[in-house]
């Protein structure tokens, strides 16, 4: 059975891609929003999809392998956009999706070491450009260090005692080891959140520097759309919703300084209208079918 992408019908619906068009996915992972992307473009439009993760796109490939000679796939990060535009001449296009975070792939593979439900290497690594693994951080970082990642990324208010019983156990070898140190730092009674998600969420984010390459790769997005173009964000939790928001709202704005003031250096028309004011979630349905999709918030735009 094949995978079916978060917000799938969504996401082709927000980027109403037609014949002859020009389409990136700049988190390809296996390929599920580029098929459909590739189906809705027929006969003749064409995708390029960018991951880091060289098991990605080795699944991608065989996902897609159907629309050989429609697709340019590389192993790179979206970071990267500009430059991979510019690699196949292709001057601006009709629509880019950015789908953030690990995919269930990465989840489902013990050996990724990014479930703390079942026990593999301490590793959170997207692709092979991340400079340190978890494993790194669990066993270097200092102790206040640990906790301002769990609180900032995490967004835990266990966040100090977490990092005290990490630095008390040391050495870390395995998520198991991990877990086992936080459910004994900070058991949840009531609370069905297991006590080590937001920890792996923080380590993840720190490991892959996912938030700054959500912030270096916007400009660069929206730089690329042709006029009517659109971009389509999925993310999943409130630190890179956020980032996402604010950089879409600030680029929908007039920035026209007021009579005898000047607030903007450079004065300028709004560069994109947002699509949808609030974002877009998953129906009951879909979080049903894939439990994983619950926290997922897709925001579009198109450029004027």
């Amino acid at each position: 059975m094949q995978h079916k992408p978060v917000l799938y019908q969504e996401i082709i619906h927000a980027l109403q891609p037609r014949s002859g068009g020009r389409y990136v996915d700049g988190t390809l992972g296996a390929g599920g929003h580029a098929r459909g992307i590739l189906e809705a473009c027929a006969p003749d439009g064409q995708l390029l999809g960018l991951d880091v993760d060289p098991q990605a796109l080795a699944l991608a490939r065989e996902t897609l392998a159907p629309y050989e000679g429609r697709i340019h796939l590389a192993q790179a990060s979206h970071i990267t956009l500009a430059d991979q535009l510019a690699s196949l001449d292709w001057d601006a296009i009709d629509g880019i999706i950015l789908d953030l975070g690990a995919s269930s792939m990465q989840f489902d593979n013990p050996e990724r070491g990014f479930s703390f439900m079942q026990d593999g290497p301490l590793d959170m690594r997207f692709g092979v450009n991340a400079t340190m693994s978890a494993e790194e951080i669990v066993n270097t970082f200092e102790q206040k260090e640990l906790a301002d990642i769990i609180f900032k990324y995490g967004e835990d208010r266990d966040a100090r005692k977490i990092a005290r019983a990490i630095v008390q156990s040391r050495p870390l070898h395995t998520t198991g080891q991990l877990v086992a140190v936080i459910e004994k730092a900070s058991p949840r009674r009531g609370d069905k959140t297991h006590p080590a998600t937001q920890t792996f969420q923080a380590l993840r984010i720190a490991v892959n520097d996912e938030l700054a390459a959500v912030e270096k790769t916007l400009p660069q997005a929206v730089a690329s759309l042709k006029v009517g173009g659109r971009c389509a964000v999925i993310s999943f939790h409130s630190l890179e919703d956020r980032i996402v928001k604010e950089y879409f709202r600030e680029q929908s704005k007039d920035l026209v300084n007021p009579p005898y003031e000047r607030i903007y250096e450079v004065e300028r028309k709004a560069i994109v209208k947002l699509v949808n004011k609030k974002p877009i979630v998953p129906t009951e349905e879909e979080i049903k079918e894939n439990p994983r999709a619950r926290s997922a918030k897709l925001r579009v735009i198109e450029k004027l």
